[in-house]
């Protein structure tokens, strides 16, 4: 089990992350009103999930369909930048798509990064379609395992202090 910081605007802040997704699911994520079309444009935000364990921060996309010689990791002041693009496979004979719901283009995804990680010590792999990112931790951000010891405080003092009795 973890202490965790207390977020008093965590329900909140997760609210709106479901909001903003229904509502990029609905209209697509560059819907502008100005497009005469009502086409998207040609970008998507991947969903990621971020997790922490005593070694490493830990960043997982989804980004299905993507060559990964078309994915860039960057860590550069204390931000993690993700970046990327899904092309749109061409195909020699000429189709008539009745939909196309598969989001193409680039995209783009950036992170905070606590003072904790060590910049220089991460590591990328692609599998299936998820991008996972891990962060090392530096030694003194690793959790330490504290001994604790048995009796009371006179006891302990008076073996800290051979020449007092107890």
């Amino acid at each position: 089990m973890a202490i965790t910081r207390f977020d008093p605007f965590r329900e909140l802040n997760l609210l709106q992350d479901r909001m903003n997704r229904l509502f990029q699911d609905s209209w697509g994520p560059g819907l502008s009103r100005g497009n005469e079309e009502g086409m998207p444009s040609a970008s998507f935000v991947p969903p990621v999930d971020i997790y922490e364990d005593e070694g490493n921060i830990v960043v997982k996309a989804e980004v299905p369909g993507i060559d990964p010689k078309d994915i860039d990791v960057r860590v550069e002041n204390n931000t993690l930048t993700i970046r990327g693009e899904r092309k749109l496979e061409k195909e020699e004979k000429e189709e008539n798509f009745h939909r196309v719901e598969r989001r193409y283009g680039s995209f783009y995804r950036a992170f905070t990064l606590p003072n904790t990680v060590e910049g220089d010590q991460c590591q990328a792999n692609y599998d299936n379609g998820v991008l996972e990112v891990r962060l090392a931790k530096r030694a003194e951000a690793k959790p330490k395992q504290i001994k604790v010891n048995v009796g009371s405080a006179k006891q302990i003092d008076a073996k800290s202090q051979p020449g007092k009795a107890a």
